[in-house]
């Protein structure tokens, strides 16, 4: 997706022949999401991540139109009908996104359906309905960000990174009670997808703020902050979000990038 935005169809080549020869190995078109270069086979778990999987098709969707790529726009398809087959599901009458292919619903998960907050990409899931039209698209997306408003756990009032929604929302067994590196991304997703939820948007930013405008992973049960996150590619998470909110300009220095790690560097990308 970066490489897509950077306008390099070199890169994005070069990133889609590793993801099509190393990931993309299941049988149901969906991408395996652990490859450690450390062990052999270097795919360490096979199923799959449905984040990934629906950036994997939105990138392959928006460069095969831009770039006038069949084999982008056919694989982007496919794997959107893959998503929409084994990902997609209704519980309760809410349409979920299931975090993997195995392991997050009845009767295996006895706590399940578990969903993970973060991994609704709301500017990615019109493009899928484009690609593969189907009302359920639409019902996702809604139930994605209803969900978001409801959840609200501890002082803090904030998600899970894991929820089970056996009955009533709860952080899911097995898992950290916390708003973690996971839910950080969720007010970026968002705002990218021109969702202007003030009071949503405001409540996850004053939740995960403890310094200024220095986010932090937090403790659901006690609002405590676990880990400081002063690397700008999460402070601007936060920035973004006072953009959207009250209209402040983003500042100087989160506009500069400085190469760091890989999950904040791409937050800020």
């Amino acid at each position: 997706l970066l490489a897509y935005l950077a306008n390099s169809p070199a890169d994005f080549e070069q990133i889609w022949y590793f993801t099509r020869t190393e990931l993309l190995l299941r049988d149901d078109g969906l991408a395996v999401w652990k490859w450690d270069p450390a062990v052999i086979p270097h795919v360490a778990d096979t199923n799959n991540a449905s984040d990934g999987d629906l950036l994997i098709a939105y990138a392959l969707a928006l460069a095969g139109s831009a770039w006038n790529n069949r084999d982008y726009l056919q694989t982007a398809a496919s794997m959107a009908r893959s998503i929409l087959a084994h990902l997609v599901i209704t519980s309760a009458g809410t349409t979920l996104l299931i975090p993997g292919a195995e392991g997050y619903r009845p009767p295996g998960r006895k706590d399940g359906p578990v969903i993970n907050p973060s991994y609704w990409v709301f500017e990615a899931i019109p493009v899928m309905a484009l690609l593969v039209p189907s009302d359920r698209w639409k019902k996702l997306s809604n139930d994605g960000l209803a969900l978001l408003r409801s959840l609200q756990f501890g002082p803090r009032r904030l998600p899970a990174d894991w929820v089970s929604l056996k009955a009533k929302p709860e952080p899911a067994d097995g898992f950290e009670a916390e708003f973690g590196y996971n839910s950080v991304r969720i007010p970026l997703y968002l705002a990218r997808a021109g969702i202007d939820d003030k009071a949503l948007l405001s409540r996850l930013q004053q939740g995960m703020t403890v310094t200024e405008d220095e986010p932090a992973t937090i403790d659901l049960a006690t609002g405590k902050p676990k880990d400081l996150l002063p690397d700008v590619g999460y402070r601007i998470v936060n920035d973004v979000v006072a953009c959207v909110v009250s209209g402040t300009k983003l500042p100087a220095s989160v506009r500069r990038f400085t190469p760091s790690l890989y999950y904040p560097a791409t937050l800020q990308l």
